[in-house]
């Protein structure tokens, strides 16, 4: 091991920099689907090394080291994203003839983008660097912070957070409802870069120490919880969730095609139930599965009517459209209606949080002139929702919807969530094929239910539909493009039940622990035990 990191860091140029895109690469095999944790605990050593070799020159000046623990930790971050995310390329092949030019932004720009929050991560924990623990744990703060950073920074895109390779199944999952992704994060790249002490030798006794301990008290936690009974109270329904399976190449064609999705929704909905199973209370669709505007067409909401039975509700995604008078084009929102078994809209809410160049195009006036548009077709994209809102079913259940992507945000969920009995998750990852997207979307959905502690319903059109536990087991589900329908009776826990958590504020607690250690050690006082 000793050898190995003594080449690591001796290495420069173009080594170097191979090496540490070669390691981010490596390490983003610890996500969805493969979901195989060990490549973390040598992509992160490999990183600590190579920043050892930028940071060990006495003859080199402060900028140039700076600039050095940049760009190794803009090339780790680019390797792990161009990993992670090469399948957003996949949307834009759908339409092949408009978008297939922007795949190089997809597959390259966006993950050099977002690489740059990892660059500036390494650059500040090089600040704080030693020889020592003190130098992984000012790396697992700037992770941490750079991860928040990146939930909001021009508009956030927190998708495969490293804290996610740290949690692939449920045990695991448990320590995110008191720390939070962001806290889980920090506590992960320590982890991670613990057996990189063993290469250098000084520091590894107490590093070691201080990751097995974590890794005790995130097993133990995770097995806690597991094995805690239900609240009592509450209220138990029957949800189905539908899914059509629908290609996305094949949606919205003609008016044909329209009426035979919508129809594949209306048989999938009246399927019978197993014998001496419970009829649904609550049918769930995927997210714009409705083809047309639905207030504009009352033969869609009596054959609605017709479909449901007395009682029933359902909650379906569709375009809302708002008319604002003559002269002024009219608005289109990415929405979610509550119909009841009368066919009347009782309820909906609208997509707050959009997607750049998918559902508007920011900086539209200038960039309509480049010929740069949607991906989803509607005149003048889609509008954000004023706020966020919890919706009140006739049965009393309260749900929060989130449609597609919103639901990889934590801080958009953690504010609404103590009013709600459950999250209604209704999205379409036909998009992205059979690719890892719609794996790791699905995985972000189950830490969602972990940290909030609601139930996560989930429909999606081509899969993973699923029913998530409030401690993110899945209870029922659908695999990858199948068709069907998910039955399942769920205990909902009062609202009262819940407490609040402070997630954000034990993240900052973490993050001062790892520093204050970075700061120590840097000075040169951790040393006498170690």
């Amino acid at each position: 091991m000793e050898r190995l990191a003594g080449r690591i860091i001796l290495l420069s140029g173009w080594r170097r920099a191979a090496l540490a895109f070669l390691a981010g690469a490596f390490g983003a095999l610890a996500l969805p689907p493969v979901s195989f944790m060990a490549p973390m605990f040598l992509a992160f050593p490999v990183l600590v090394w190579l920043l050892d070799g930028a940071s060990g020159n006495p003859h080199r000046r402060w900028s140039q080291g700076f600039r050095s623990a940049f760009a190794i930790g803009w090339l780790f971050g680019f390797g792990y994203f161009v990993a992670s995310l090469w399948w957003l390329g996949h949307a834009l092949l759908i339409d092949a003839d408009q978008f297939a030019w922007a795949l190089p932004l997809a597959v390259l720009g966006l993950p050099a983008v977002l690489a740059l929050f990892y660059g500036l991560a390494t650059a500040c924990a090089r600040l704080l660097w030693s020889e020592g623990v003190g130098r992984i744990a000012a790396l697992a703060a700037a992770f941490g912070i750079a991860e928040w950073l990146r939930s909001f920074v021009a508009t956030g895109f927190p998708w495969n957070a490293i804290g996610y390779a740290a949690m692939p199944v449920p045990l695991l999952m448990q320590s995110a409802h008191i720390l939070g992704l962001f806290g889980v994060s920090a506590l992960a790249v320590f982890i991670f870069s613990a057996p990189a002490l063993i290469g250098t030798r000084r520091g590894a006794t107490l590093g070691l120490m201080l990751a097995g301990a974590l890794i005790v008290a995130d097993l133990g936690y995770g097995a806690y919880r597991l094995h805690q009974p239900e609240p009592a109270g509450g209220q138990e329904l029957t949800v189905r969730l539908v899914q059509p399976n629908i290609p996305q190449t094949e949606r919205m064609d003609t008016d044909q095609d329209r009426v035979a999705i919508f129809k594949k929704h209306l048989a999938l909905t009246a399927r019978p139930v197993a014998d001496g199973k419970k009829q649904p209370d609550i049918i769930i669709w995927p997210e714009t599965t409705i083809p047309f505007i639905l207030t504009e067409n009352p033969d869609a909401l009596r054959d609605i009517a017709q479909t449901l039975k007395p009682g029933q509700i359902l909650i379906t995604g569709a375009v809302r459209v708002e008319d604002r008078g003559p002269g002024f084009a009219p608005r289109y929102y990415n929405s979610v209606y509550v119909i009841d078994s009368k066919g009347e809209i009782i309820g909906a809410a609208d997509k707050v949080h959009l997607v750049p160049f998918g559902e508007y195009v920011p900086f539209e006036d200038v960039l309509s002139r480049m010929g740069i548009s949607n991906i989803v077709e509607m005149p003048g994209g889609f509008s954000p929702g004023a706020r966020r809102q919890v919706l009140t079913l006739p049965d009393g259940l309260k749900i929060l919807p989130l449609i597609c992507y919103e639901i990889i945000f934590p801080d958009e969920t953690l504010p609404d969530h103590l009013a709600a009995q459950a999250i209604v998750n209704v999205t379409d990852d036909a998009w992205f094929g059979t690719t890892p997207g719609p794996y790791q979307h699905f995985q972000q959905a189950r830490l969602r239910a972990v940290e909030t502690g609601l139930p996560v319903l989930r429909a999606a059109n081509n899969g993973i539909s699923a029913i998530i536990d409030a401690r993110g087991r899945v209870f029922s589900g659908l695999r990858l493009n199948a068709e069907g329908v998910v039955d399942a009776t769920i205990h909902f826990k009062n609202p009262s039940i819940l407490g609040e958590i402070h997630q954000k504020d034990n993240f900052w607690m973490v993050t001062a622990l790892l520093l204050s250690m970075a700061v120590i050690t840097r000075l040169g006082l951790i040393y006498r035990v170690n």
